[in-house]
């Protein structure tokens, strides 16, 4: 049947032209593909020596010949150990037509001698990954003519003395700043500043206050001038301003007939017990007070003078009949003047208030613009993910065979909580940082199983199948997969599973956004996982799981 299909004829050409006609789609995937397969990139590493001196400087390049539309990264960090970075230098770049050649630089040394191998090194072009290869190196000492060298004793130990901190510096700055933004606002704000004369008049009572004021008409040089104007004007308002004050409060804007009506009303009505005396004096000092003012009248001197005389008695005569103050009155006055105190205490805390969120808004917008929005949120505020990155990172192995990493934390071994029946068939060791609930969390577990045959192999994408599992028991939903082959520096080679998912908000029944990686490694009969997941958007994570990641070095048991 297969032979009658292949050697069978066509009648037509438009029936073989059917046979060989693709879909479009499947068309358009075939050129991607081609696409892809036609990009281009080469690397190459080099060392500019195989044979140094303890001390002496390696330079080792990575050439990079790839197209103009591919991002490149180049390896960062101590990946070159045995030997160690001492200087990174600047990516050069050529561009050849529509390549780009790009070589970077590393500074690399080695301060005891031996034959040292460098370590592949990986590039990542675009989302392809290479890898250089491996470059041997050999560190001799320093020899030494001992017969033309001559030979000294060993010097005694000398104490040095640790050098001091800058901190208590930046710290007497800072009280030193506090301190005089806080004098100023006591000095002018706070203080109890002393009183002016008009403010220490301005508390006397009525009856002093008007004594007072005479005083200083005597005083004046009016009447030697012949400003008989000013004078009466001064004058008139002394006793004005009494009779506002304790005998009719419109006194001041009252026309002269207006005040003297009011006055006798007053006495009519038993309300005052001022003398037709008083009235009258009052009424003609008025009246001739305002003929001098509108008609220009002049008066002599000395009638001035027995004017002012008259005014001082007759502001005697109205205290003598004005009416004891009541209690009630009194304390009215006493309410009324503590509720001026608290309004002045209330606008000295509103002024201070104000000022010291300027002060905090204008620093934080300073510190922004020069160190970036986020940086001082997160530094000044608070951050958990920064103080992890920010920290002192831990380099440790766990299981056996070792995983190494580099954690933020040291990982504290965990009880992998599984069935006594599966205890018999696996032997498990767990250590992690967190939970799922946390903001960051890591987990490294190591899985050796029993009485695995010869011919059994363990399917590691069945056993990260399992650990998407455990998520899913925490509460985790929307979990998203993809997968891709991952190779750590010291070249073992395992599956990387990676995503984002929905985790539970502790205390809460919402849910967060998060990714998570897991990358999975076997060998024999053992399997290696370690498992990150931290919250979506937060580039410190990112920033922690992508070291996590570089830093991970696997061990084989006999080593």
């Amino acid at each position: 049947m297969i032979n009658d299909f292949r050697y069978k004829n066509y009648n037509t050409k438009k029936e073989q032209a059917s046979v060989f006609r693709l879909p479009s789609s499947v068309f358009f995937s075939l050129l991607f593909t081609l696409f892809s397969f036609l990009s281009f990139a080469q690397v190459t590493a080099s060392i500019d020596s195989t044979s140094i001196k303890i001390g002496e400087q390696i330079t080792y390049h990575i050439q990079v010949e790839t197209d103009t539309t591919s991002l490149v990264v180049f390896p960062e960090g101590q990946t070159f150990t045995p030997l160690e970075v001492i200087e990174s230098y600047k990516v050069d770049t050529l561009k050849n037509n529509d390549k780009y050649n790009l070589i970077k630089t590393y500074g690399l040394t080695q301060f005891d001698s031996g034959k040292y191998t460098i370590p592949r090194q990986k590039i990542i072009i675009g989302t392809k990954t290479f890898f250089t290869d491996s470059l041997k190196v050999e560190v001799n000492n320093v020899l030494i003519d001992t017969t033309k060298q001559g030979l000294y004793d060993i010097k005694p130990i000398i104490e040095v003395k640790k050098s001091s901190s800058n901190f208590w510096k930046y710290l007497l700055v800072a009280l030193i700043i506090i301190g005089a933004i806080a004098f100023l606002m006591y000095w002018f704000i706070w203080r109890k500043k002393p009183l002016t004369e008009a403010e220490e008049i301005a508390l006397l009572p009525p009856y002093d206050r008007a004594k007072l004021a005479l005083k200083k008409l005597d005083e004046s040089h009016y009447l030697e001038h012949a400003e008989l104007k000013s004078y009466y004007s001064e004058l008139t308002g002394i006793i004005r301003k009494y009779l506002d004050e304790k005998v009719y409060d419109h006194s001041l804007e009252s026309t002269t007939d207006e005040l003297i009506s009011r006055l006798q009303l007053l006495k009519q009505g038993n309300q005052i017990d001022l003398s037709k005396d008083t009235i009258k004096n009052i009424e003609s000092i008025l009246k001739r007070a305002d003929l001098v003012k509108f008609a220009k009248s002049a008066p002599d001197i000395a009638l001035a003078e027995l004017d002012r005389n008259t005014i001082d008695a007759e502001i005697d005569h109205v205290k003598e009949v004005l009416p004891e103050a009541s209690e009630e009155e009194k304390l009215l006055d006493e309410k009324y003047r503590e509720e001026l105190e608290r309004k002045k205490k209330r606008k000295k805390i509103i002024i201070t208030v104000v000022l010291s969120l300027f002060l905090i808004i204008a620093m934080f917008v300073g510190f922004s613009i020069k160190y970036g929005f986020n940086y001082v949120k997160d530094t000044i505020i608070g951050h958990e993910s920064i103080e992890l990155l920010k920290g002192d990172w831990v380099t440790s192995e766990y299981g056996v065979p070792p995983v190494t990493v580099s954690t933020p934390r040291v990982l504290k071994r965990m009880d992998p909580q599984i069935p006594k029946e599966l205890l018999q068939q696996v032997d498990i060791t767990m250590f992690g940082y967190g939970s799922l609930i946390d903001k960051f969390n890591i987990v490294v577990v190591t899985s050796k199983v029993k009485n695995l045959g010869k011919e059994d192999k363990i399917d590691i994408k069945q056993a990260i199948d399992g650990s998407l599992k455990t998520f899913e028991k925490a509460g985790a939903q929307n979990i998203i997969t993809l997968n891709e082959k991952f190779e750590t520096p010291n070249g073992a080679e395992g599956l990387k599973v990676y995503g984002t998912l929905d985790f539970p908000v502790q205390n809460s029944e919402k849910f967060e956004k998060g990714n998570y990686v897991i990358l999975g490694f076997t060998a024999e009969n053992v399997i290696q996982q370690i498992a990150l997941r931290w919250r979506e958007h937060d580039v410190y994570a990112d920033e922690m799981v992508e070291r996590i990641l570089n830093s991970v070095e696997l061990k084989k048991e006999e080593e």
